[in-house]
């Protein structure tokens, strides 16, 4: 990712944050929209300790069945990637944290990574080197 692209990130994603918790500030008032943005944090975190328990066993499952829990170690990296939206104060994050937190949402995220990376890996940017053993 460019540094452009964080750079917009950083600095232009806490200042969309505020703009709409303003305007939520706006309707609802303080109270309501302090105790909104304190509410999907707490949902959110409780959530996110469920699902991650969840697929530590679903690793472990599969490990001891002899598999290789790839598409258990990609969602357990959303889920982690969900809590710190979630603790992070604002709705864009939250609503981002808690689709992240949908297992059919994290299926298409899967599917659309294992494609960028098949695309990086044809067209040489990416390569890899299979060793095998004797």
């Amino acid at each position: 990712m460019p540094l452009s692209y964080l750079i917009a990130l950083f600095i232009g994603l806490p200042i969309v944050e505020l703009a709409v918790l303003l305007k939520v500030h706006e309707v609802f008032h303080f109270w309501p929209t302090f105790l909104l943005v304190i509410l999907t944090g707490v949902l959110g975190l409780t959530l996110v300790k469920q699902q991650g328990i969840a697929i530590i066993q679903k690793i472990q499952r599969e490990m001891s069945i002899g598999n290789v829990p790839a598409p258990q170690m990609i969602d357990g990296v959303m889920i982690l990637v969900a809590g710190a939206l979630l603790v992070t104060p604002g709705l864009i994050t939250d609503v981002s944290g808690f689709l992240l937190l949908i297992p059919f949402v994290r299926e298409k995220i899967r599917f659309w990574l294992k494609k960028k990376i098949e695309e990086k890996i044809r067209s040489g940017y990416v390569q890899v080197n299979v060793k095998r053993e004797t």
